[in-house]
């Protein structure tokens, strides 16, 4: 949770720099439209202004894509973790019948109970890992201020990962003994 917290916070800074290089050329390029209308000799620096600032716009897209692709590892080993959980529950199956040891293998909760839990927080950080991937195809090429805003509130606000999310991952980390009563 601490690793997708900062990833999520650098992601955030760099989603916000592509933004503002988004915004500054389009209102150089307005700005250049302007004044080719009144003077045509004045679009002589646009195309190294232009070049510069979609290398710049290229590379903070690169750094997106960089911190996204760590975000996927990190639901990769989730998505890990709750596959070998289920494998546990089946094998328990197999060993005690459908009913399950009588003993628990973590302090109160039963192996299908920390499954279904391990699950709801993978499927969480899954959808929500799908639309920063679309945020990130989406926010170079946004039309309108008013949208570059709606994609930067959707990653900062993350709306997949409900704010429960937290208090699942807490009481996971007690029931085996990762976290002190």
């Amino acid at each position: 949770m601490m690793r997708w917290e900062k990833l999520n916070e650098d992601g955030f800074d760099v989603a916000g720099n592509i933004v503002n290089i988004r915004l500054t050329r389009s209102q150089s390029d307005q700005l250049l439209l302007v004044g080719e209308s009144s003077s045509p000799s004045s679009s002589s620096s646009a195309p190294s202004q232009q070049t510069g600032g979609a290398a710049e716009l290229q590379d903070e897209c690169c750094k997106l894509q960089y911190i996204i692709d760590k975000m996927a590892v990190v639901v990769a080993k989730m998505e890990r973790l709750m596959m070998s959980q289920h494998g546990v529950r089946d094998l328990e199956e197999f060993q005690f019948g459908p009913e399950g040891r009588k003993f628990p293998l973590f302090h109160g909760w039963n192996t299908k109970h920390f499954e279904e839990s391990s699950g709801v927080l993978w499927q969480s950080f899954s959808q929500e890992l799908k639309l920063k991937q679309s945020i990130l195809q989406e926010l170079a090429h946004t039309a309108t201020s008013d949208l570059c805003m709606v994609y930067l509130s959707c990653w900062l606000n993350q709306p997949f990962i409900p704010p429960q999310t937290r208090l699942t991952l807490e009481a996971l980390l007690l029931e085996t003994g990762h976290r002190a009563l």
